[in-house]
């Protein structure tokens, strides 16, 4: 009896393990059908395809600053439900994407070209940066602030990232920070500066 008992609660123990698992690996929700089509009957591959990264073929100058091109559930719905996005980035020299999250997914990031300086922290305030070459990958853990900086004065870099999200968002904390119309005075008291140095802040913003 003391035997089965212990069988009982092993079994209840592997079956909670399995369940904690499966939460903690869970994105994008399953969908109960081979991909969703919105208000669209007649479907055919065009549907499953997107364009949108053609302008990178045709490309005839780098931007003069630092873009993204995405191809997302918002730009490309045949991703709804499927757990998966993209997109490619290109930094001129000297050029930033500031720290910013991503709340839905992780960022594998894969650099084609040139160099970047990269770093995140994590929920200790751990800050772990490393400098990448061509070839290189690099993960950034779900939800956690990160930034790229290409800190060659001369050269541009472009990278490709991947998302385990059809929607991973974006949340800049430059812009969420100040250009929310979050009250000066908070924010003030959250940086411990003065008001005049926060609307100075909001201002380069706003430029």
């Amino acid at each position: 009896m003391a035997s089965r008992i212990s069988t009982m609660k092993l079994l209840s123990l592997l079956l909670s393990s399995f369940v904690i698992v499966q939460i903690a690996l869970a994105g994008d929700p399953d969908i109960l059908s081979d991909f969703l089509v919105p208000n669209q009957n007649n479907v055919d591959g065009s549907f499953f395809t997107y364009t949108g990264m053609r302008v990178l073929v045709n490309q005839s100058t780098f931007p003069a600053n630092f873009t993204i091109l995405k191809a997302s559930m918002v730009e490309f719905p045949a991703l709804n439900g499927q757990s998966v996005s993209y997109a490619v980035l290109q930094y001129p020299a000297s050029s930033l994407n500031p720290p910013h999250t991503h709340p839905r997914a992780a960022e594998l990031l894969f650099l084609v070209d040139g160099s970047l300086e990269v770093g995140f922290v994590d929920t200790t305030n751990k800050l772990f940066t490393q400098s990448l070459q061509a070839g290189d990958m690099f993960i950034f853990p779900k939800g956690l602030v990160h930034y790229q900086y290409n800190a060659d004065p001369n050269n541009p870099a472009i990278a490709i990232s991947s998302f385990g999200s059809a929607n991973a968002g974006t949340v800049s904390l430059p812009k969420t920070l100040f250009a929310t119309n979050i009250d000066d005075t908070i924010l003030a008291k959250s940086f411990k500066t003065d008001v005049s140095t926060i609307q100075a802040l909001k201002a380069g913003l706003a430029s």
